[in-house]
């Protein structure tokens, strides 16, 4: 179950993460889904530097900052996107 939690929660990260993020993102489920995941592992690290929590313990310092991870990780997906685009 734990999991399928971290899943749901990188998701949720991914999805509070595009709401924040200025503009239109093109990204698709799968890819809000994984830019989430990656942002919260990030938060867990940080937690667990601070000695607030684990990797996958749920706490608000970790949440914060896998927040603003994933809205820092679809920036840089959104220059890679469009970067491969404009070129013709």
């Amino acid at each position: 179950m734990g999991i399928i939690g971290f899943l749901v929660f990188g998701l949720v990260v991914g999805a509070l993460a595009r709401l924040i993020k200025p503009g239109k993102q093109n990204l698709s489920i799968l890819a809000t889904l994984l830019l989430g995941v990656v942002g919260s592992l990030i938060g867990g690290f940080v937690a667990k530097f601070f000695g607030t929590g684990g990797y996958f313990e749920l706490n608000i310092l970790g949440a914060i900052v896998a927040i603003v991870a994933a809205v820092l990780l679809i920036g840089v997906a959104e220059g890679m996107s469009s970067g491969r685009r404009s070129v013709r």
